[in-house]
């Protein structure tokens, strides 16, 4: 199979790589740009537009690019090689992901232009507090009025980038039992309207989310992206396959750079009179870190080609062993590569530990990679036995 790039692909690579090495080569700046008022770099963000960055997986008729899940993904590892910040996950992936596969024209033609411009920002509003990975388990109610619209009601915790998002999705069910998997709706929500309250953090990573509170929340039927007989659910799961696929790639970068550090720090630092990595047992640790990476990086490639996989049941599957591989590498690469750095490597002016938090919380996002070991038994493994 050949995995290399095309001419176009390479370009966005060499694009993205270039501008956000230069944007985050010094921590003080990252540090600079969680203080600005949206918890991000705003220039950072003009220049994803101005590159195109964007653009990408959206269509050409809407001002995109038109490419595919491949170049998506060459974004999001540059983003995990370098801990940019930017809701570029949020926005493009998740958000955008939902308007690309289920907005209607209108949605679309009003609100993609101007993703794509770096003018509006989107945040998915799915996560609950009781729902842990479920997606199906939603308790936020969407009650129709009598115009053809909804009038949201609920609560959502831990919203990537929902507390300066110029545009939710909210996930509310219309009907049935709270992990009923039909009934499931998907609307359109200003983040200043009338009834939505949102109490905005930092996690861990440095990112920002949001808990968020829906009280009597109108939406008019222009804003209704999936209601009454469609299916949410579905585009739900696809659209969080897509971002397992994402935060893959993007995991891929933070343990590539965690590596290289690693690799550096070894060969400086010195001990009895030598550097540290002169000593065999060190070597070895640094070659196991560097196998796990590469298990991490081929599964990265298989998640980004299954996730635009038709039959849900293959992708899903597929999906859940990409994660299983990608929160396994993680964590045996974060942990080695703190480990072999020593103190250095925890303290908050020295960029390991901020990609050690960073591949942390990618293990949880989406599921960890034990709920999708959980998953991967029940539905009989990747590959069916003979």
């Amino acid at each position: 199979m050949d995995f290399d790039l095309s001419d176009d692909q390479r370009q966005i690579k060499d694009s993205v790589d270039r501008m956000l090495a230069a944007a985050y080569a010094d921590l003080r700046t990252k540090d600079a740009a969680q203080k600005e008022p949206k918890g991000y770099s705003a220039a950072n963000w003009a220049t994803y537009a101005e590159l195109g960055l964007l653009g990408i997986p959206f269509s050409e008729d809407h001002g995109g690019l038109g490419a595919g899940l491949t170049e998506t993904m060459l974004v999001m590892e540059a983003i995990g090689r370098n801990g940019a910040i930017e809701p570029y996950l949020a926005t493009v992936v998740l958000g955008g992901g939902v308007l690309r596969h289920a907005g209607t024209d209108a949605q679309k033609a009003a609100l993609i232009p101007e993703v794509i411009e770096g003018k509006r920002t989107l945040a998915l509003a799915q996560v609950e507090r009781q729902s842990r990975f479920d997606l199906a388990d939603v308790a936020t109610r969407a009650r129709p009025d009598n115009a053809g619209g909804y009038i949201l009601d609920g609560e959502k915790m831990s919203v990537l980038g929902g507390d300066s998002a110029d545009t939710l999705i909210v996930v509310a069910r219309m009907h049935g039992g709270r992990r009923d998997r039909g009934d499931i709706g998907l609307f359109l929500v200003g983040g200043t309207a009338a009834g939505v309250s949102r109490k905005g953090y930092r996690t861990q990573d440095g990112a920002r989310c949001a808990d968020i509170t829906f009280t009597d929340v109108k939406v008019g039927p222009e804003d209704v992206i999936v209601g009454k007989g469609g299916n949410g659910l579905a585009v739900l799961e696809r659209v969080v396959d897509e971002a397992i696929a994402a935060v893959s790639s993007e995991a891929v970068g933070a343990m590539s750079s965690m590596h290289e550090l690693t690799v550096d720090y070894l060969k400086t630092r010195k001990q009895f009179g030598v550097p540290i990595g002169s000593f065999q047992v060190l070597q070895h640790r640094s070659v196991d870190m560097f196998t796990a990476l590469e298990q991490a990086r081929s599964m990265a490639f298989y998640g980004t080609m299954m996730a635009g996989e038709e039959s849900a049941t293959e992708r899903r599957k597929a999906l859940s062993a990409v994660k299983v591989q990608i929160g396994r590498s993680a964590k045996f690469v974060g942990e080695q590569g703190i480990q072999l750095h020593g103190g250095i490597g925890m303290t908050m002016e020295y960029k390991a530990g901020h990609f050690f938090k960073r591949l942390t919380m990618i293990d949880m996002a989406f599921g960890n990679a034990d709920h999708h070991l959980t998953l991967l038994a029940k539905q009989g493994g990747l590959i069916e036995a003979a």
